[in-house]
């Protein structure tokens, strides 16, 4: 996937990450995207779709976001890393993030965005372990 297409939505998320610490960072994107995810789920049931896009929009760049802190990197616009240098990363991540953006209204994105956040909190959960056993043997 080309980073060009990730960029719009990270622009347009306006979002101010306390850039204290790694943990902290990632910690406020997860609660961003709880906060956003319940309304997401209102905005479908209601089929509100002019507030579902902007909504939807938003949690493309949270989840655009966790994938790089999740992965030791932070996002600047003008050096946006392309995707495939990222090593922790859903399977299908291009196939899947793809899709979302070109339908962003449809349910389905939604509930793909919601297991591509799912499966990056995992790995990331799976990272933070192995880096504490190793160093607890070292």
């Amino acid at each position: 996937m080309d980073n060009q297409q990730l960029i719009p939505f990270l622009e347009e998320l306006d979002l101010e990450v306390p850039a204290e610490t790694e943990n902290e960072v990632i910690s406020f994107l997860l609660a961003e995207w709880n906060l956003l995810k319940t309304e997401l789920e209102t905005l479908y049931r209601n089929r509100d779709q002019q507030t579902t896009l902007k909504g939807m929009k938003k949690g493309v760049g949270l989840f655009i976001h966790f994938l790089y802190w999740s992965n030791d990197r932070q996002v600047k616009l003008n050096e946006l890393e392309p995707l495939g240098s990222i090593e922790m990363k859903p399977v299908n991540l291009d196939e899947r993030l793809g899709f979302i953006i070109r339908r962003p209204n449809l349910f389905h994105s939604y509930r793909q965005l919601s297991e591509l956040m799912t499966e990056q909190e995992k790995l990331l959960a799976k990272k933070n372990i192995v880096k504490k056993r190793l160093s607890q043997k070292g």
